[in-house]
């Protein structure tokens, strides 16, 4: 009988027990940037083929067709948004591939070993690409799973997760490179100073170890994701960080891409798992 006395009161709303402040049975919300709501994304499930999806990118910042590649096929995927039928681009042999970025009407995929493979954008609609060029020895030794390209300057971008000459427990190097035609050359150097992450966040487990980066076209700012801390810092133009958030791990699964469109609003890609396929989450802008 109390039971179900106990029952009847908690759906009925009436406060039964003071202690809960205000009677407010609702769900706590993780903190979450001001142009951003993390906690309610619009949700796309992956199909079968891209159950272990990486990263992400829009060509020109278009949100008609999203182009994304998986962790274990050298396929650059294409579709529509809410659309499940994927058409691709084979462009190598299986291997870990990481990301994904598309600058000046090139394609640039990431490797986790630190290769890149490189080729025309106007190749994306082949079933087959035979012209992909691989570059081998541009980045030092590690692990790496982050790349953005800058279509307005041809710089691209690429952040280390795990690099032989980091203590990825203080910095976490990344590299620049200067797209001309369909060659890269090597711009310079940033770093991403992991102290200031722990500052804001309070610690930081296993060391920093990003797994995506891309610029907010709209304010410039810098969104990492590390699927390992499960966190999403930002950051001004320069690398400095000015706020880190929780990912929530029921709503991000393994976060393994971020791209904007050019409307500036946020995409997240997670990887799948045995019990949930894999999906890309949007995030609408609320101030323009």
């Amino acid at each position: 009988m109390i039971r179900r006395t106990f029952i009847t009161i908690a759906f009925s709303g009436i406060c039964a027990f003071p202690i809960l402040a205000g009677c407010n049975m609702t769900k706590k919300q993780d903190p979450t940037p001001a142009a951003y709501n993390l906690n309610k994304p619009e949700k796309f499930s992956m199909p079968e083929s891209l159950l272990e999806i990486s990263g992400i990118s829009f060509y020109k910042g278009r949100p008609d067709s999203i182009y994304s590649i998986q962790d274990e096929n050298g396929k650059l995927f294409r579709m529509a948004w809410q659309q499940g039928k994927q058409a691709h681009a084979h462009f190598g042999k299986t291997g870990d591939y990481e990301d994904v970025s598309i600058v000046k009407d090139q394609v640039i995929i990431l490797k986790s070993n630190g290769s890149l493979f490189q080729f025309p954008f106007t190749s994306a609609t082949y079933p087959e690409i035979d012209h992909a060029k691989e570059w081998k020895h541009l980045l030092p030794k590690g692990e790496y799973e982050s790349i953005y390209g800058d279509d307005s300057t041809g710089l691209v971008y690429v952040l280390c997760k795990n690099c032989d000459q980091d203590n990825n427990k203080k910095v976490a190097s990344g590299f620049i490179f200067q797209l001309q035609g369909d060659s890269l050359f090597a711009q310079g150097n940033f770093s991403i100073d992991v102290g200031q992450i722990k500052d804001i966040a309070g610690k930081v487990k296993r060391g920093f170890r990003p797994s995506a980066l891309a610029k907010n076209p709209l304010t410039g700012e810098w969104f990492i994701i590390s699927a390992v801390n499960k966190m999403i810092v930002i950051a001004d133009s320069r690398f400095t960080v000015k706020e880190v958030y929780p990912l929530n791990g029921n709503t991000f699964n393994q976060p393994e891409g971020i791209a904007f469109d050019k409307n500036g609003d946020l995409y997240i890609s997670n990887e799948g798992s045995d019990l949930s396929s894999g999906n890309i989450l949007k995030f609408k802008r609320l101030t323009r």
